[in-house]
């Protein structure tokens, strides 16, 4: 079985969990931090929305030098599938989505001076959001929702409440140092606003990831982390309908962790920055084109760079 630090009796065991335990941010990469526009506007309600796309992953990542592992580099092919469905709960338009990705990476490096390559392949975990308007955004269908829309077009403020839950489905071995999987649940509140003014948007998101432990985590050890407090901000330029561009930023930070009681002192400090443009089809077919970049803001960590392309159909 080929994983870095293959060669144990060089490395000891304190060594092999703290590699282990990078690698496993590294891991969740694709999933962390993301940046993604317009969460929060408002859709009738009683429609259904199914996507399908693909994402690159280039990632650097840093070790401490104590591990004699650098010149790490991640290449993450990603197949993502999406189904979004919105209702009325209580006067309010709600939406309820769930995301499915499967996974091609290769990581490789330099451990201990010699070359050393890694490929996964796999399902990731399963990902469901559930969010709900608390102001704005009022339940409608049809030519209710179109009249309602002509009128809020000059300016509209909408604010939503939402949980996504991250659910421990994907490819894992407590034996590997690189998993496609997290082995825990995550949950992550959400508040939001958005601001409409003209073919102007501004969109502000708070988050919380709240983790469950690892009791099965590398090396026989159990993986606690503290909350990771997240905020995210957007601004969008709408053309026309389905037509938009839009930029984002966003800074993590927390998340420090904790190996059978001990705490390693690795709280996490992430940038994140991108942009989107969607161009319709069809009045119920689009496209989407992505681009997300993130940075660490310590010494250790991974810098990524994502470009991803997908589309999706309403009825």
């Amino acid at each position: 079985m080929l994983m870095f630090c293959i060669r144990s009796h060089n490395r000891n065991t304190c060594s092999l969990r703290a590699a282990a335990l990078s690698l496993l941010w590294l891991a969740g990469a694709c999933s962390a931090q993301e940046l993604e526009p317009r969460r929060w506007n408002h859709l009738p309600t009683g429609i259904h929305v199914a996507g399908a796309g693909y994402a690159y992953t280039h990632a650097t990542i840093n070790f401490s030098p104590v591990l004699q592992i650098k010149d790490v580099d991640a290449d993450i092919h990603t197949a993502l599938a999406k189904y979004i469905q919105t209702f009325s709960v209580l006067g309010h338009s709600a939406r309820i989505g769930v995301a499915q990705g499967y996974q091609h990476g290769r990581w490789s490096g330099d451990v201990g001076g010699e070359p050393t390559t890694i490929h996964r392949d796999g399902f990731t975990d399963s990902i469901i959001r559930f969010s709900v308007s608390l102001y704005g955004a009022p339940p409608m269908e049809g030519k209710e929702f179109a009249a309602y829309r002509a009128e809020k077009a000059k300016s509209e403020t909408i604010m939503g409440a939402g949980l996504i839950v991250q659910l421990p489905t994907g490819e894992y071995y407590s034996n590997k140092l690189i998993n496609l999987g997290s082995n825990r649940y995550t949950f992550r509140p959400q508040l939001g606003v958005l601001h409409s003014r003209g073919k102007f948007s501004m969109e502000l998101t708070s988050s919380v990831w709240l983790y469950t432990d690892n009791d099965d985590f590398y090396g026989d050890t159990r993986l606690e982390n503290d909350p990771l407090y997240v905020l995210q901000g957007h601004l969008t330029y709408s053309f026309r309908p389905g037509l938009w561009l839009g930029t984002g930023i966003g800074y993590g930070y927390g998340a420090e962790s904790t190996l059978d009681g001990k705490n390693k002192g690795d709280k996490r400090k992430n940038l994140a920055w991108g942009g989107s443009i969607s161009y319709p089809i069809t009045r119920k077919v689009g496209t989407k084109l992505t681009y997300v970049g993130t940075k660490s803001q310590t010494s250790l960590g991974a810098d990524t760079h994502t470009i991803a392309l997908a589309a999706s159909v309403l009825w």
